[in-house]
């Protein structure tokens, strides 16, 4: 454990006094929201049914077994496509519209402070912004009067 932190609550090996254990929490009664962090099965990269056997780390080839593990984590190749066969047109835009729903579904939504605050931020830039090139446009406008007028 790090000195960095204090404890906040009893480690798992702790039982309370009693020996009852808690019960569940408002947290693990709803379903989880995304935080915005890959989870360590994501980022590690999941092999599909092979996973690594203690004869593999036995024998000390750890580096022929790295570009053997990248290999399998890449995805495997699409079969070629006929040429005369043809997607259904339905299939393929039911098959788009599921695709938005699964990535609307990870988006970390901002609640209503962020959404002011950003919104304020763009107003307040928008503004400036057209402050800015209309002084410039109105002084290019008097410069040209003065030059040619």
């Amino acid at each position: 454990m790090s000195d960095d932190k204090p404890a906040l609550g009893p480690s798992a090996d702790e039982a309370p006094e009693g020996g009852e254990t808690a019960g569940p929490t408002a947290a693990a009664a709803r379903p989880l929201r995304p935080t915005g962090k890959r989870t360590r099965r994501a980022a590690v990269g999941v092999i599909d049914d092979e996973t690594e056997t203690s004869e593999t780390v036995e024998s000390g080839d750890a580096d022929a077994d790295s570009g053997e593990k990248a290999a399998k984590r890449t995805k495997a190749a699409k079969p070629a496509k006929k040429e005369g066969s043809r997607v259904n047109p339905f299939a393929f835009v039911w098959n788009y519209l599921k695709q938005v729903v699964t990535e609307l579904r990870k988006v970390i939504w901002p609640n209503r402070k962020q959404m002011v605050t950003y919104t304020t931020v763009v107003l307040v830039f928008l503004a400036f912004m057209v402050t800015l090139i209309g002084l410039a446009d109105l002084g290019l406008v008097k410069l040209v009067g003065i030059i040619f007028g």
